[in-house]
């Protein structure tokens, strides 16, 4: 998730929450208010009515008016002593509209002259209360939503503009390439934190094409400078081979050095290859036919180890064909070192399946037993009974083009067979 789609969600969630609770705060106060506007209404009619009781006793037989119902009932003087005025809210019948209407209910007790205790029962409508507070609470509702709306779409607008160093600082960093000079960059913005931020992701990238230059120096220097010595040691080797007078045995060391010094070489030549891949320095890329390829390396390959007498099955889908977008040199070494694997590690008069798909390349050959899934792609790995003479990064080296062409390779056993999978990452 983006920084800004998620900062925005945050503060949209928390100003939803807090302003859900602000508007049922705000309803309830409402209600408060407005309810106890009707109660202090009703006191003030009770008192109205409790002087004209005491003024004129004939009021006490009467029960209602137009607006408000009232009614007195004498009680007992034990009555009395526990009564306690309280307001409450119920309903009352209207027969000219045949309906029941919300009102609000004071009870409260007076004592007349004579000394008889009385019940004043005073009820008020409360129909236009619940109106007024259906328009507030609709008006609320409707604010409510504006407020949303603008706050959403300003907090939006304030925010793309806030993130906008943020967003230019992700491209720069999307353009920065091993072995590219660093581009400049340009964020305008007054923001300290992104002045900061720009300025360190700048000296870092300047670091780091600095180290990656050192790097590529000395890995090149130390290979040349390996390679140069090995071939003078193996030239000398030769020389010394050809000399008159050497024994049988010392022949034979002879030519374990030479073999030594051989292996010396072509590990040097993989290590500086392995290391220049996972450093990205092939960066020329094109799109090509994985069919094509393997019918120009297989004859050569097969030429090689025609002594195992190997049978060879191609099957190509009828789909497009598998087509890799890499560098065309590690596309041919990465196919190389798959066909070379199964051809090697193949038992005589064994067989190797070559079957090309629209997105994958499945390679399947005989073999003894199966490998390490967990270090097959490591380096100098050697599987039980693998060749002395292997520098065991065949495999890694493959692992490697593979991740850096974006390109997924598997390993798995199945009914006697090697099966290593080429295909697209997801």
């Amino acid at each position: 998730m983006k920084l800004l789609s998620y900062t925005y969600r945050n503060l949209m969630l928390w100003m939803l929450l807090f302003m859900s609770i602000w508007g049922v705060l705000f309803y309830y106060s409402i209600l408060h208010e407005v309810t106890d506007e009707t109660d202090d209404t009703l006191r003030n009619d009770s008192n109205i009515l409790i002087n004209k009781a005491l003024h004129d006793h004939a009021i006490l037989d009467t029960s209602e008016s137009l607006m408000t119902f009232y009614r007195f009932r004498p009680i007992t003087d034990v009555e009395a002593a526990s009564y306690r005025t309280r307001f409450f809210d119920a309903t009352v019948y209207i027969e000219i509209e045949d309906e029941y209407e919300p009102v609000r209910v004071m009870q409260t007790v007076f004592r007349t002259d004579s000394g008889q205790y009385y019940e004043l029962e005073l009820k008020i409508s409360t129909l236009e209360r619940d109106n007024m507070i259906r328009a507030i609470v609709s008006y609320l509702i409707a604010l409510f939503v504006l407020f949303i709306v603008c706050t959403l779409i300003g907090t939006r607008l304030v925010l793309r503009h806030v993130f906008r160093p943020m967003r230019r600082l992700m491209e720069w960093l999307h353009h920065l390439e091993p072995g590219k000079e660093v581009p400049p960059l340009e964020s305008v913005t007054n923001i300290t934190e992104f002045v900061q931020l720009s300025d360190a992701a700048v000296v870092m990238g300047n670091r780091a094409h600095k180290a990656y230059q050192e790097q590529k120096e000395f890995i090149e220097n130390a290979s040349h400078e390996l390679q140069t010595p090995l071939a003078i040691a193996r030239g000398k080797v030769e020389l010394l081979a050809e000399s008159d007078g050497l024994t049988e045995a010392q022949l034979q060391e002879l030519d374990e050095i030479y073999t030594t010094l051989g292996r010396a070489v072509r590990l040097n030549k993989s290590l500086l290859l392995l290391t220049r891949i996972e450093n990205g320095q092939y960066a020329e890329t094109e799109d090509i036919n994985v069919d094509a390829l393997i019918d120009d390396l297989l004859p050569d390959l097969l030429d090689i180890y025609a002594a195992k007498h190997i049978r060879l099955t191609r099957q190509r889908s009828d789909t497009p064909p598998f087509i890799i977008h890499g560098n065309p040199s590690l596309v041919q070494m990465l196919l190389s070192n798959l066909l070379k694997n199964a051809l090697l590690h193949n038992c005589d008069g064994g067989e190797l399946h070559l079957i090309t798909t629209r997105t994958s390349l499945t390679i399947k050959n005989t073999g003894q037993q199966a490998l390490d899934t967990r270090r097959l792609f490591h380096r100098f790995y050697r599987g039980v009974g693998g060749k002395t003479d292997s520098t065991g990064l065949g495999l890694a080296i493959a692992g490697s083009i593979a991740a850096a062409t974006s390109l997924s390779l598997q390993y798995r056993w199945e009914e006697g067979r090697h099966v290593f999978k080429l295909q697209k990452s997801n």
